[in-house]
């Protein structure tokens, strides 16, 4: 009867064990089991060629167009605001295609790795600030626009200091540092007496925060973390679309020039 109980309670042991390598063999290549909230998703191999890819191919992109702002800019506010916006968008590609590159293939090397994932989270903030400044910078807005402009920035820096502090920590409070820094500055965006290019700050907007869907996904569903760098890359890329337009094509520039 001893040795029938040690046999059940070893069976009963092996079966969540047994159940992920089910899931595993499910999915094959494509993607890991999930993670508990306390401990780090560890990516395949694909998953991780993935996410580097997924961003690593618009940093080119992202360089050419924020040069393209800056070289049609009219005046020293259109090449401050080119300069912002040009430097947000392809940092964020830059500090995400290192960390990922990190995480793939020097993962043992823990304390870098963790820098890297630092700097990724930090360009997130940074990117946000900079993907508002044009419209703040160039567009006649609100009594809070001139506050706005600065406070950002702000925003940025303390949601850097958080991650430097945090890192890890609380991702609930991380991931709404980011949707609040997103939110609050489009309050003041509608304020606009011009109201051209609201509508698609609006789409890139709906863009990020279905993305974020998948960026809490990681273990449910394959490639997650990948689709939701693409969902980034479809809205800043829309972003990029409006202020191309509204903020820098030449009969524009005539009507922000300050």
């Amino acid at each position: 009867m001893v040795d029938r109980a040690r046999a059940h309670r070893r069976v009963a042991r092996a079966r969540p064990t047994h159940e992920m390598d089910l899931r595993k063999s499910k999915y094959g290549r494509f993607m890991n089991c999930r993670v508990p909230a306390s401990k780090r998703y560890q990516p395949t191999d694909y998953e991780h060629a993935a996410n580097c890819a997924t961003h690593g191919l618009w940093i080119l992109p992202s360089l050419v167009g924020g040069s393209l702002l800056y070289f049609s800019s009219m005046d020293q506010w259109h090449r401050v605001a080119a300069w912002l916006y040009g430097s947000g968008l392809s940092g964020l590609f830059i500090t995400s295609t290192l960390f990922h590159t990190a995480a793939w293939k020097i993962s043992h090397l823990r304390t870098v790795e963790e820098r890297f994932h630092m700097c990724d989270r930090m360009a997130i903030y940074f990117f946000i600030a900079a993907s508002y400044s044009p419209w703040l910078m160039l567009r006649e807005l609100g009594p809070w626009a001139c506050h706005m402009r600065w406070l950002i920035w702000v925003m940025a820096c303390i949601g850097s200091m958080y991650v430097f502090f945090f890192h890890e920590r609380y991702k609930l409070v991380e991931l709404l540092g980011y949707v609040t820094m997103g939110a609050v500055p489009a309050l003041v965006i509608l304020s606009m007496v011009e109201r051209s290019g609201v509508c698609e700050l609006a789409v890139g907007g709906v863009l990020y925060v279905v993305g974020v869907v998948f960026f809490k996904s990681d273990g449910l569903v394959p490639f997650a973390h990948a689709i939701w760098h693409l969902f980034v890359a479809a809205g800043a890329g829309v972003h990029y679309y409006a202020i191309w337009r509204y903020l820098y094509l030449p009969g524009q520039l005539l009507q922000t020039a300050r």
